[in-house]
């Protein structure tokens, strides 16, 4: 009951399905007592296409333009996730030279995913600017892309034994001149909102995920890092050849969806550090070990796992003797676990902010629906 003697009554409001433009379809069912929301549940499965069953019909080679689609805006991690188990399961060897591109292309991609987040987020909290800065440089990230496999968005270019292809001549100067003005350019986008008043009030202090409740609920990536717990699989469980660069693990104290913010602006420089040191150190060499395309794998099971830029994201692969197919193909995205703390973040807040924390999350439904 209010000052006035008022009761204020309980009642349900649906938000969503959201359009596929925004973080992808998804449905909140909101318990509100007048603006503050006293319970969220995500209502998912809008975006469910049987990736796993499809990849247990396919081939090894043919799993990965399937596997590209687990989560978008990361399709390189998506291919290295399923790489590294074939890779595991097989004993395959990765020769040096792709070894390096495997990080220039992960660590490009973690840059322009994290591009993707910045810019939609502003955009969420009404802010157009910001989208029209970061998908600029995110364009110059996808000519990279394109000019080495042919593709700006689902590139199957990462395969079990190396890469599909060599880098053209053309592409380090290009990379080059991109880390010149990256940093500059970061620079530009911590103008438009790290001081701006209107973006501290809609972040700070709201959704606050305390490190205890990101470590039960399984939260990874960013997220976790924002809670100030200094946890990244590129150090604390290394793969492919990241422990030969040097690079700093960013962490933030509060928790909140301003350190969210914060956090991903200092992984964007940390990655364009790693990619420096790649295309400076990269070798001449083969590009992919000797993989026929009737490649058959022993009979085992692996879980392999990568540092994805929405945290964790790991393949459980099975498979029998001499099978051209796998028996059982199980995926992890992060997007999942942060999905389901949404809720434990949220009551409290108004609606406005329920905006704000689900962007914050950086939560890409393909990757929880797969």
């Amino acid at each position: 009951m209010s000052e006035q003697g008022i009761h204020a009554e309980e009642f349900t409001l649906n938000v969503g399905p959201h359009h596929p433009s925004t973080h992808g379809v998804c449905r909140f069912i909101l318990k509100m007592e007048g603006e503050v929301i006293k319970d969220v549940v995500p209502v998912v499965g809008y975006l469910h296409r049987a990736l796993e069953k499809i990849c247990e019909n396919r081939t090894f080679e043919q799993i990965y333009p399937v596997i590209d689609r687990f989560e978008y805006c990361t399709s390189m991690s998506c291919n290295i996730a399923f790489a590294l188990a074939v890779e595991k399961i097989s004993g395959l060897e990765v020769p040096e030279r792709a070894e390096y591109l495997r990080v220039i292309m992960l660590e490009l991609n973690r840059i322009a995913s994290h591009m993707i987040w910045y810019g939609t987020t502003a955009l969420d909290l009404g802010a157009i600017t910001p989208f029209l800065y970061s998908f600029r440089e995110r364009e110059d990230i996808l000519d990279l892309f394109e000019m080495t496999c042919g593709q700006r968005l689902t590139y199957n270019y990462i395969r079990h034994g190396g890469v599909s292809k060599d880098i053209p001549k053309e592409f380090i100067p290009k990379c080059r001149k991109l880390l010149g003005i990256l940093d500059e350019k970061i620079n530009d986008y911590e103008k438009v909102l790290t001081e701006n008043p209107i973006f501290i009030v809609r972040n700070k202090d709201i959704g606050i995920l305390s490190p205890e409740m990101a470590i039960a609920w399984g939260v990874s990536g960013p997220s976790l890092r924002a809670s100030g717990v200094k946890f990244d699989l590129r150090r604390d469980d290394p793969y492919s050849i990241y422990d030969k660069f040097d690079f700093d693990i960013p962490t933030c104290e509060n928790g909140d969806c301003y350190d969210r913010y914060i956090i991903r602006i200092k992984e964007m420089r940390e990655s364009a550090k790693i990619v420096r040191q790649a295309i400076d150190n990269i070798p001449e060499g083969p590009i992919r070990s000797k993989v026929t395309m009737n490649f058959k794998a022993p009979a085992g099971e692996v879980y392999s796992r990568i540092e994805n830029s929405r945290g964790e994201m790991g393949i459980y692969l099975q498979t029998t003797e001499k099978a051209k197919k796998p028996l059982r193909v199980k995926m992890r995205g992060g997007s999942f676990n942060q999905l389901q703390v949404l809720p434990e973040i949220t009551r409290g807040h108004k609606i406005a902010d329920l905006v704000a924390i689900m962007a914050s999350l950086d939560i890409i439904m393909p990757d929880v629906d797969r």
